[in-house]
C-alpha cells in the first residue's frame, strides 16, 4: 500500500532479459533498511525487491506487467518515481494507491499557467467513467487531483491537472511533454464501483 507521495526518483541503470524483464534500479535510499522482498513503487507500478546493495535494488518485471504499463519506462536511462511502501502510523499525505496500474494515459497539452504547469491526459475509455472532477487520481505513482474532466464523444475522456513548482522538482513531471504516455490508477474506491459495474453490466 503507497501514498502516491513521491520519494525519490530512481534511474534504470540495468535491463537484461532473462524469464521476465531484469532490472537494476538506482535510487538514494538506505538500502539497509531495505528488506529483499519488500514492495517499492516504481512510476505506481508495485515491484518486489530482488537484489540490493549501496544505492541500488534489483526488480524483475513480467512481461504481463510490461504490456500493461507506460512505453519508454522499463530502459536504461528511464527516471522512474519511487516510493516506498506504507507503514501503519506513517503520514498519509496522499491517498491511499496500491500500485497497480488500471490503465495508460497519454499527455495531450501542457500549457504553463504562472508557476504552475496546466497538464491535460487523455484516458482510456474503459477508465474514464471512474475519474471526477476533484477526485484523486495517480499518474506514473504521483497523487494528483483532477480539476476538471471532459467527456469525448469516443467515450474517452480528457482529464485537466494543475502540476505545481514543488510537484515537479519532485518527480519525473519536471520534463511532461505532448505523447508522453503515463500510468493511470483510479481511485481505490472507483475501483470497486468499477466492479460492482462490471457484473451489473453480464
Amino acid at each position: 500500500m503507497f501514498t502516491g507521495i513521491i520519494t525519490d526518483i530512481g534511474t534504470v541503470t540495468s535491463v537484461e532479459q532473462r524469464g521476465d524483464l531484469r532490472m537494476v534500479i538506482s535510487c538514494n535510499y538506505d538500502m539497509d533498511s531495505v528488506a529483499i522482498g519488500a514492495s517499492i513503487a516504481c512510476s505506481g507500478v508495485c515491484l518486489t525487491v530482488v537484489d540490493k546493495g549501496e544505492g541500488w535494488f534489483a526488480i524483475d518485471a513480467s512481461a504481463e506487467t510490461i504490456s500493461r504499463t507506460a512505453r519508454g519506462l522499463w530502459q536504461n536511462g528511464a527516471r522512474l518515481n519511487l516510493e516506498r511502501a506504507l507503514k501503519v502510523g506513517d503520514e498519509l499525505g496522499g491517498h491511499i494507491v496500491t500500485g497497480h496500474v488500471d490503465g495508460i494515459g497519454q499527455i495531450i497539452a501542457t500549457d504553463p499557467v504562472g508557476d504552475s504547469w496546466k497538464v491535460v491526459v487523455s484516458t482510456p475509455a474503459a477508465l474514464a467513467p471512474y475519474i471526477a472532477a476533484k477526485g484523486s487520481i495517480t499518474v506514473d505513482g504521483i497523487s494528483l487531483t483532477v480539476n476538471e474532466i471532459e467527456d469525448q464523444l469516443d467515450q474517452t475522456a480528457h482529464f485537466t491537472l494543475n502540476i505545481i513548482p514543488h510537484t515537479a522538482e519532485m518527480t519525473t513531471l519536471d520534463s511532461v511533454h505532448v505523447g508522453r504516455e503515463v500510468n493511470l490508477e483510479i481511485d481505490v474506491l472507483a475501483r470497486y464501483l468499477k466492479r460492482m459495474e462490471d457484473l451489473r453490466a453480464r
